[in-house]
């Protein structure tokens, strides 16, 4: 069990709704520690089983991704009694969110974010294949690794926190839907850029047309709630 003076003497990073995010070392390396924290206004016993559920769904997605190559942080240790996931710090990195808005600047650039966004397409393609739905795909939750001199920067995928498992069309169709309304919301002018990021998931995924066409009805759904209002 994780010590709660343990995380007593780590850094406050971030606290949501959902968990608090520390920074800390773990065995001697960089670690985040997540923990999920009893919700007052629900039943104890049915705030324990959902965090409990969350908790397990979150470490299966993180650790499918990995098994099927895709880059996701390491799962150091698992404490189901406090709800705690200590995951490998990703040193040396920026999110995807932070490198479009300083690469979209430079006008020479832009191959740069084409190949981006192909790359992107590839992996979420990848990782819908392995059933595998994020549930809260943003340019924030993915990070940019520097790799050595003349080699590709890691694409990581990182908060798995609101995933699941599931082979559904219509989970993974919104699960692009979401990605979709941050992406152009948070960068502007970029819609042919989300476009390559699509073509390029269709061309990955051998379940895209499914996945696709469902999105296509996600996106008329949303326009119809925004003109009903």
């Amino acid at each position: 069990m994780a010590d709660p003076q343990f995380l007593s003497t780590a850094e406050l990073v971030k606290q949501g709704a959902e968990a608090r995010l520390y920074r800390t070392r773990f065995l001697g390396k960089p670690t985040i520690v997540k923990e999920r924290f009893p919700k007052r206004y629900r039943h104890p016993e049915l705030d324990e089983k959902l965090t409990h559920r969350r908790t397990v769904q979150e470490v299966r997605s993180i650790l499918r991704c990995r098994r099927a190559g895709i880059s996701a942080p390491v799962v150091y240790f698992v404490d189901y009694t406090s709800h705690c996931i200590f995951l490998e710090e990703v040193l040396g990195s920026v999110t995807v969110r932070d490198f479009i808005a300083s690469t979209q600047q430079s006008a020479s650039c832009k191959e740069e974010l084409q190949q981006l966004a192909q790359r992107i397409g590839q992996i979420l393609a990848k990782m819908h294949d392995e059933d595998v739905v994020h549930g809260d795909l943003t340019t924030s939750n993915m990070l940019l690794r520097r790799g050595p001199e003349d080699t590709e920067s890691d694409l990581i995928l990182i908060d798995f926190g609101l995933s699941y498992i599931s082979a559904l069309p219509e989970d993974k169709g919104v699960d692009l839907y979401v990605l979709e309304k941050a992406f152009l919301s948070t960068h502007p002018n970029t819609e042919l850029l989300f476009e390559k990021l699509l073509k390029s998931y269709s061309a990955s995924s051998r379940k895209s047309s499914a996945v696709i066409k469902k999105l296509d009805e996600v996106r008329l759904r949303g326009r119809k709630r925004s003109m009903v209002g």
